[in-house]
């Protein structure tokens, strides 16, 4: 009777074991229903940029680990001059060349402009395995596609200046107007985004 059970229980367990895995490896979101939602008129030239860059869609830590094993995704320094990044939960610090640079040159614009001040980035390139969790805790998380799906585009902070979490009317005035220049210069495009208290950075293919 011991025996029998053996021969019953083994393949019993090998295939609840074998669900279970098969569930975890499934994709928190549906790919078909991402490619569904339509960008706004304002959004647009953010993703058209973005795809402009030769990076594929973003899904899962190992399409980030292959374009920084190939040199197209660069490491971005936690601080520099003019910006500090905070501790990121939901993003990676990664992005394709031009954008690394934009971001440095923002940065050292705005420690002149301000005479040493900085800036937080608080969110840099996500995968749309990401975006499920970000989605857990933020529901204004974006369901569709994101411009951050192609490591060209970044967030930063208009109410965290010089590593304090607080408004300053001066500060974000600052910012502003750094940002409008890069605008002007045709190097990147923003949106000031009030829920989440940033300005959504993407920067084009120039």
């Amino acid at each position: 009777m011991r025996k029998l059970w053996c021969v019953i229980s083994v393949p019993f367990i090998f295939n609840f074991y074998h669900s279970q895995a098969t569930k975890k490896r499934l994709p928190c979101y549906d790919i078909n229903q991402v490619l569904k939602v339509q960008a706004t008129p304002l959004y647009q030239p953010h993703l058209n940029a973005s795809k402009s860059f030769g990076v594929k869609l973003l899904t899962d830590a190992k399409s980030v680990q292959k374009y920084i094993g190939n040199g197209k995704f660069h490491k971005i320094k936690k601080a520099a001059k003019g910006y500090r990044i905070q501790k990121l939960d939901y993003s990676r610090a990664y992005m394709v060349s031009k954008a690394k640079i934009t971001l440095e040159n923002i940065g050292i614009k705005f420690s002149k402009e301000t005479k040493g001040h900085t800036f937080t980035v608080s969110s840099l390139t996500r995968t749309l395995e990401d975006q499920c969790r970000l989605r857990r805790v933020n529901s204004n998380a974006s369901v569709g596609i994101s411009s951050h799906n192609y490591g060209n585009s970044f967030d930063i902070s208009y109410i965290r200046f010089n590593d304090v979490l607080k408004y300053n009317p001066k500060m974000e005035a600052a910012l502003e107007k750094v940002l409008k220049y890069y605008v002007a210069i045709g190097r990147i495009y923003y949106i000031k985004e009030k829920q989440q208290s940033c300005y959504h950075i993407t920067v084009r293919n120039y």
